[in-house]
């Protein structure tokens, strides 16, 4: 359900900050139809209200030598909340976890993890991850290419103007 507070100019605000965060206030301002000191006090507005989560580089993986990308399918024992919640922090607290999702479904758990080499793999899924005393079941399903990764989030539920 789209955020009605959220109006027509804020939209072009984040769909404009998703496709390039470095842009000066003058070229968003710009970009969306305003003056500069309205568009900075919708762009803080937009970040107190936690629309824009935080600005951060998209890394070529590869470049920065993450070259293996591995989704894993994780069932847990037993769905006491409280030793989920243990899992969900630890997992949650591992560097090589890029994303970590509960899902309905045959698993309960997708966690995405980025390591150098599959050899780092091992290591991440039997000294880390297998260590959990929650885990029951691991699948894993190794990454050949990443045609689209870290895309921006469609705002097309907005309208034409979300882009």
């Amino acid at each position: 359900m789209p955020n009605p507070a959220l109006d027509d100019i804020d939209r072009r605000i984040v769909a404009e900050l998703q496709a390039d965060a470095r842009l000066s206030n003058i070229e968003l301002a710009d970009r969306v139809g305003l003056s500069a000191s309205p568009c900075l006090r919708r762009v803080r507005r937009l970040s107190d209200e936690g629309v824009i989560a935080g600005y951060r580089a998209v890394l070529h993986r590869n470049r920065v030598g993450l070259g293996l990308t591995v989704f894993l399918a994780v069932k847990i024992d037993r769905h006491a909340n409280e030793r989920a919640l243990d899992f969900e922090h630890a997992v949650t607290a591992m560097p090589e976890v890029v994303g970590c999702h509960l899902v309905a479904g045959e698993a309960d758990y997708f966690l995405e993890v980025v390591v150098p080499d599959m050899e780092c793999y091992q290591q991440f899924l039997v000294g880390k991850l297998l260590e959990l005393p929650i885990v029951r079941d691991v699948r894993s399903s190794i990454a050949i290419q990443s045609l689209k990764a870290d895309a921006p989030l469609p705002l097309g539920h907005f309208g034409s103007d979300g882009k």
